[in-house]
């Protein structure tokens, strides 16, 4: 029977019909676990295949190609031995989940870029005695995933990520934030990719990096604008991740792309691994991430950080998104540019509040040194982790002449569709979005530029929604914007109430 061609209709389908052969053994948020795995090795597999077709016809015999491969695994991307192929995995009848765990150790000790990587599962666990999936699971899930060649012609590089997303979606939205924290919905992704807008031989860091998703959109932009001219520079890619298995999914990424990406595992803040000789932060042109929202560290993290960081001022210990921007900032070259996606609430909590907060004073030192470029207010109900909003913020150390002391506000919230179980935003509004910010223009109803005297007035309050009036639309703001509007409300009834009592005690009248 030929192999089917991947759509995305067939791909969710042999996706859903996979993750049904191992269904009421594995939790459904673990189904990615090993399914993903699985589909990267049938990947390795059907490339290997391809390329010794390759080498077969320039040397005209397959003998001669699988002999000098062989010799030197250098003239193929992936060497894979026999037992890992998947024609001999798929005849395996007995011992499947040994033969399974075998055989990705194999792989790993014969490409050693991949240990630590497709490794990472043991196909053959069990718990309290009893195996996790069992070999007739497994054996129904090769032959599911046996059905689609996924050789260099035959699927969309980016195999895994979708096959990552739709796993997610399905399957893993009950995980709550461990699912959230690394998932950044593609379009978000595309979205900041056509911002950003990478040029040659730029280099781009993700220092939350997940599954690799804003690395790879990033380098899929650069791909769409550039092609394969070998005369362009390519792109450099760095990303960390704190999380074992989703730092695994990051480099099958990767590598499934053949991007030049270097993917470290670590806690960034803690420990962050990209350094210079002198123990310096290195510093990159671009830098991209969706850091876990309002993330909790100890003072002491930013108080006894060596790297200078956290020059701004420290952040409050029930948020470290003010951390994370600082981090990134730091991480910047001098004319460097970056994109997060952060809560909603960054751009807002403690406007308005007398006296100090520790955000608002972050956020003014920001505002004030004219590193703001843009704030883009995205539509309610898009991650999987929450239904609230959240934004992009683009810090540019470099802003051109013009948008000098300015930033560009754009609200989102009207241009999604509605979906099933979240929003999305069209292809036609990420196209919208991207050209109001390279264009650099005022659109009614969708985006504003505003002064810094402007956010000075407002207390450094960045949110759009403040500013971009929503001519007949939905004008529900936030509960915690809403809380920054009745405190300044109050604040300018007070400043009334003394000018009056004031202009009163003037005029001889005894106000109580």
């Amino acid at each position: 029977m030929p192999a089917q061609k991947l759509d995305i209709k067939t791909l969710e389908n042999w996706l859903w019909e996979a993750a049904c052969k191992i269904r009421g053994e594995v939790d459904a948020p673990k189904y990615k676990d090993y399914i993903l795995p699985l589909i990267f090795l049938k990947r390795l597999s059907d490339v290997f295949e391809d390329e010794i077709l390759k080498l077969s016809e320039q040397y005209r015999s397959r003998e001669i190609a699988e002999k000098l491969v062989g010799q030197d695994h250098k003239l193929v991307r992936f060497y894979l031995p026999e037992t890992a192929r998947w024609e001999n995995i798929k005849k395996q009848t007995t011992r499947i989940g040994q033969y399974l765990t075998d055989a990705v150790r194999t792989v790993a000790r014969e490409n050693p870029k991949l240990q630590g990587v497709i490794d990472i599962v043991d196909f053959n666990a069990t718990t309290a005695g009893e195996r996790v999936i069992s070999d007739d699971s497994l054996k129904a899930l090769i032959d599911v995933l046996g059905r689609c060649r996924l050789g260099l012609d035959d699927v969309e590089p980016d195999i895994l990520g979708r096959a990552y997303e739709y796993l997610l979606r399905k399957f893993a939205e009950g995980s709550g934030q461990s699912a959230g924290e690394f998932y950044t919905p593609k379009e978000v992704a595309i979205l900041m990719a056509h911002i950003l807008d990478p040029l040659p031989g730029i280099e781009v860091y993700d220092p939350c990096a997940g599954s690799g998703g804003l690395l790879i959109k990033t380098y899929l932009r650069f791909k769409e604008k550039y092609g394969d001219n070998p005369k362009t520079k390519p792109l450099k890619f760095y990303g960390q991740e704190i999380l074992h298995a989703t730092y695994a999914m990051a480099k099958m990424n990767v590598f499934i792309h053949s991007m030049d990406a270097e993917i470290v595992l670590g806690d960034t803040m803690k420990t962050p691994k990209f350094l210079n000789s002198d123990g310096s932060l290195k510093k990159f042109d671009f830098v991209v991430a969706n850091p876990m929202w309002n993330q909790k560290f100890p003072q002491s993290v930013y108080e006894n950080d060596p790297y200078n960081r956290f020059i701004f001022g420290y952040p409050p210990s029930n948020s470290a998104d003010w951390a994370w921007i600082q981090h990134m900032h730091a991480s910047l070259k001098d004319n460097g540019k970056m994109a997060v996606v952060l809560d909603t609430g960054a751009v807002s909590r403690g406007s308005g509040n007398t006296g100090r907060d520790r955000e608002r004073d972050i956020r003014k030192e920001f505002v004030e040194q004219d590193l703001v470029e843009t704030v883009i207010l995205l539509p309610e109900n898009l991650f999987y982790n929450t239904t609230a909003p959240g934004i992009i913020l683009l810090i540019n150390k470099n802003k051109p002449e013009e948008r000098k002391n300015k930033m560009l506000l754009i609200n989102t919230s009207q241009l999604h569709e509605k979906g099933r179980p979240k929003n999305y935003l069209p292809d036609e509004s990420i196209a919208r979005v991207a050209r109001i910010y390279l264009e650099w223009k005022e659109e009614e109803s969708i985006s504003k530029i505003i002064t810094t005297d402007e956010v000075r007035r407002n207390d450094y309050n960045l949110s759009p929604s403040r500013y971009v009036a929503l001519n007949g639309g939905d004008e529900t703001i936030p509960v915690d914007e809403a809380m920054v509007e009745l405190l300044e409300a109050e604040e300018e009834r007070k400043e009334a109430e003394a000018k009056l009592k004031k202009v009163l005690t003037e005029l001889g009248f005894d106000y109580e």
